[in-house]
């Protein structure tokens, strides 16, 4: 389960976030290429938009359950 308060600084604030445990493998980003972005210097995604409206909050649950190592958060905000 992702750890909000290790959280990676480039994740935009809001609901989501990606915590240091990504291991990078894009699978966020293919669930949900507008709201996930990878840091190609550093290997880790980020969230960089935060869903707006039913959809893309559907897409970036989507991102959050198919991450391998659990490293998406949602604050439930």
């Amino acid at each position: 389960m992702a750890d909000k308060d290790n959280k990676f600084e480039d994740n935009v604030p809001g609901k989501f976030y990606v915590d240091k445990e990504c291991i990078a493998c894009d699978a966020c980003i293919m669930a949900a290429p507008d709201h996930f972005d990878m840091d190609e210097d550093d290997g880790h995604a980020f969230v960089k938009k935060q869903p707006e409206g039913e959809e893309e909050n559907e897409a970036c649950q989507e991102a959050l359950e198919s991450c391998p190592v659990e490293a998406i958060g949602d604050d439930g905000l």
